[in-house]
């Protein structure tokens, strides 16, 4: 393996938009997720609506409320 071309793999803390806090190895520091184990609706069995980059809006600005979605 050749010396001094890979970055440095340290202990990192991911903390997660709920709240949740990891510790664990990585090449960077102090990672922020949006979604963890924790709250992520497969883990959890509860659905969630997750809107990333106004998704919905776009939906609807795109098709113009031909669809009811209940």
């Amino acid at each position: 393996m050749k010396k001094n071309i890979h970055p440095p793999f340290q202990e990192t803390t991911v903390t997660c938009a709920c709240g949740a806090v990891y510790i664990m190895g990585s090449t960077k520091k102090n990672v922020r997720v949006d979604i963890c184990s924790r709250c992520h609706p497969f883990f959890t069995g509860q659905q969630r609506v997750v809107d990333t980059g106004g998704r919905i809006e776009r939906f609807e600005k795109k098709y113009g409320g031909k669809y009811d979605v209940k």
